[in-house]
């Protein structure tokens, strides 16, 4: 590349204000219009640790172990594979397990069924 102290201002793109090449008499018909870029705010989806899946699979076993230990295990368990086979061609089977609890009731049957 040539020597920087050759270029003449306004011949090449300004990295810090990424203007490109600009007339005085344009700059001045720019300043005087007094337009600057306005941005919108930024949209900040948080990151969590965890997937989605692997959270809806924690819940379920927590709850499961839950029913174990109070002796409501009346069902088939999430994580009984043997349970859940199916061919590639299929879906998998629904999970289907009892709501015992309102809050269950109001807020897990929500997340559960949205896939």
């Amino acid at each position: 590349m040539s020597d920087p102290n050759k270029l003449k201002p306004g011949s090449y793109i300004d990295t810090q204000g990424m203007g490109g090449p600009m007339t005085p008499e344009d700059l001045a018909k720019w300043k005087a219009s007094g337009r600057k870029q306005e941005y919108k705010p930024a949209i900040i989806k948080p990151r969590r640790l965890f997937t989605d899946a692997y959270c809806k699979e924690m819940s379920i076993l927590i709850n499961e172990v839950l029913d174990a230990r109070e002796g409501k295990m009346n069902y088939t368990s999430y994580f009984d594979t043997e349970e859940f086979k199916h061919p590639v061609t299929e879906d998998e089977p629904p999970y289907s397990r009892p709501i015992s609890h309102d809050f269950e009731q109001s807020v897990f049957r929500k997340e559960f069924n949205k896939e």
